[in-house]
């Protein structure tokens, strides 16, 4: 193992950097990367608006000044950010000619679309004739139309929108988009389930106006069809505006509420509620160099994260009670208007365009056990305790109320479908099992139950029991049969899939750590796969998967792989500190280059570098500038408070005390 007081001077620096970064409220709030799909999404729809507002303005000039007062966004504010927005975009084409979703990725044809879409809609094609030119030579080569249905298979949650941003453009014909039910809108939110939707959960907005825009443009032939999807048309858009946050922000996400905002624009509802107020949030969400990121922050999930990491060798009541009151007042208090969702989870932001789901929630019930098992929290009242208790009380039965009949968990919404973000995940399933765990045994108080929750506390912890053992028979059926785990939420760009094994089974690995059962056969092939798939440099990142002569993998220490790839401080942060637990004792050698790549990466300041990851089935990128540092942080800490590092320490690991 490298030495520990190296690792100390390497943690030291990454905790103040990690400190450093938090708010003037006390938490993080993160930084997300700027992204040229949300840039040109946000533009299309500005460009768009901007067009149809000046043809109301030239054919009714008096109704257009009494309506004025209901607009957001004026026209010099309007030319002036579509023209920084393009501006921006073609100063950031890649060198093939297309766009990746951020400044370190790859180009991918959907981005690459809608990036030609919005300069079109912005009427600048004839300025950039040459970049338009290579863009389609991109387009082409990708497969077209073709190519991008390809992309993304059954799911219409992309596919449609886009092809929809490019018909609004004038660059392909309404019969490219498929028709999405938006009258089913309409129907109870318990019904959803059941009727097998074309779209995941959360894009019920997409559904309701881009399925409005492809009808308007569109209409079927039956006449009795077309009569009854026209009465639904009032309808879908009252739910529409029901479940739109108040701060105008479907998901605080930039292409989402863009989606919504240019398809009812075109259908002439400029100055409905939903798009004044979709328009106000793209106005206020664009940044000083005229791009846009795909969502406005994470601050709930980052926070936690910081949390998480920190509470490993470090008192994270040190944070401040303010930080703990802001992760408290994060929990979800009603029923969520968009998906239904009960009371008592948390989403991965603290704005009004979150939704509660099954990442962030385990992420908080975390941050919220290390809290109260510190040292700082002996000092709590007895009624601080309680609301901790009561808080994580609430989130725990949210949980098992949202577990899958397969035994794992989905994102949002329990049994809506196979598509992705609706299906069961192991990364999300493992985070749940390491929350219930954690809190299991410890939501009584001095052998009472919380107050408010103690009729539901009946048989509680035989629940979660219940829970975890089909949680862990999920994990184990969804092993690959070469040891590894595919994650839902984290993507890997270098991956001829875009997936991120790396990732998942890292996550995985943390849960059966957790329980103690690392030394599990299902574990160990865990181990054993992710050990094997070391970079040359001792890091880990971007691992290719390859067609093996035999079923079984190579000896522990050769790489598959046919040549070495980049390695990332996330991944190799997340691999080392899954490592740590294992019990193969010929993973040291492993685990001892790890950590010496992470120590030379700190001591080279390069430790902050976040590289793109894909969320949205490994379909939608994004880095994060609190990722690094958090995963670093955990890593670097599980090192210096393991057994093999511990024994040689000249100062002592910040110990926590048990839950009280």
């Amino acid at each position: 193992m490298p030495d520990a007081a190296r690792i100390e001077r390497a943690l030291d620096i990454v905790r103040r950097d990690l400190l450093a970064a938090r708010n003037q409220a006390g938490h993080w709030t993160g930084e997300l990367s700027t992204s040229a799909l949300s840039t040109a999404t946000a533009v299309s729809a500005l460009a768009l608006y901007r067009r149809e507002r000046g043809k109301a303005e030239s054919k009714d000039g008096s109704l257009f000044a009494r309506q004025a007062k209901q607009r957001q966004v004026d026209n010099a504010k309007l030319a002036s950010l579509v023209d920084h927005g393009v501006a921006w975009l073609v100063t950031h084409v890649n060198p093939d000619g297309g766009w990746g979703d951020t400044d370190k990725s790859f180009s991918n044809i959907a981005t690459t679309m809608l990036v030609k879409a919005a300069i079109h809609l912005a009427g600048k094609q004839s300025e950039h004739a040459d970049v338009l030119a290579r863009a389609d030579a991109y387009i082409s080569g990708q497969g077209g139309i073709a190519g991008l249905r390809r992309r993304y298979g059954k799911d219409k949650t992309f596919a449609v929108p886009i092809l929809t941003n490019c018909t609004l453009a004038g660059l392909v014909e309404w019969r490219e988009v498929s028709s999405l039910p938006f009258e089913l809108a309409c129907l109870p939110q318990q019904w959803f389930k059941f009727l097998n939707l074309p779209v995941v959960s959360y894009a019920l907005p997409a559904l309701i106006a881009i399925g409005q825009a492809r009808f308007h443009f569109r209409k079927p032939w039956n006449p009795i069809l077309r009569m009854a999807r026209s009465a639904a048309v009032a309808p879908s858009l009252a739910v529409l505006a029901k479940i739109q946050p108040a701060s105008g922000g479907f998901l605080e996400a930039t292409p989402l509420t863009s989606f919504v905002s240019m398809s009812l624009i075109a259908i002439g509802q400029s100055d409905h509620p939903v798009v004044q107020k979709g328009l106000g949030f793209l106005v206020e969400s664009v940044r000083a160099d005229g791009s846009w990121p795909i969502d406005t922050n994470l601050a709930t999930w980052v926070t936690t994260l910081a949390i998480n990491a920190l509470s490993v060798a470090w008192d994270v009541g040190q944070l401040g009670e303010p930080c703990l009151d802001w992760l408290l007042s994060c929990q979800q208090q009603g029923v969520h208007p968009y998906t239904g969702a009960a009371p008592g989870g948390w989403a991965w932001t603290d704005l009004t365009g979150g939704v509660p789901d099954a990442d962030d929630t385990p992420g908080a019930l975390l941050a919220l056990a290390h809290w109260l098992g510190s040292l700082t929290a002996l000092n709590f009242s007895d009624t601080r305790r309680v609301q901790i208790r009561d808080a994580a009380g609430r989130g725990i039965l949210w949980l098992l109320d949202l577990q899958n009949s397969d035994g794992g968990w989905p994102t949002f919404c329990r049994g809506w479908g196979a598509l992705p973000f609706d299906r069961s995940g192991t990364d999300l399933t493992a985070h749940v099992i390491r929350a219930l765990a954690a809190w299991k045994g410890h939501l009584a108080g001095d052998g009472q139950p919380v107050p408010s929750l103690a009729d539901r506390y009946a048989r509680f912890d035989a629940r979660m029991e219940s829970a975890l053992e089909r949680g862990f028979a999920y994990l184990a059926r969804q092993q690959r049969a070469d040891g590894s785990w595919l994650p839902l939420w984290f993507g890997n760009q270098y991956h001829p899939e875009e997936e991120n094994p790396i990732y998942g089974t890292a996550r995985v690995l943390l849960a059966y750590r957790d329980l103690g059962r690392a030394d599990t056969a299902v574990a160990r092939r865990g181990f054993d796969w992710l050990a094997s798939i070391q970079n040359r440099d001792g890091g880990w990142g971007h691992a290719a998967p390859v067609k093996l002569e035999k079923p079984e993998l190579p000896p522990v220490g050769t790489s598959p792989w046919p040549s070495p790839l980049p390695s990332s401080v996330e991944e190799t942060s997340l691999a080392v500190e899954a490592l740590l637990a294992s019990p193969v004792a010929s993973h040291k050698v492993m685990i001892h280059k790890g950590l010496t790549w992470l120590l030379q990466t700190v001591e080279a300041k390069r430790h902050a570098e976040c590289s793109p990851l894909g969320f949205y089935f490994a379909k939608l990128w994004y880095y994060e500038t609190m990722y690094p540092l958090t995963f670093i942080q955990s890593a670097l800490s599980q090192a210096l408070t393991s057994d093999a590092v511990s024994e040689s320490r000249s100062g002592k690991t910040v110990e926590h005390a048990p839950l009280p």
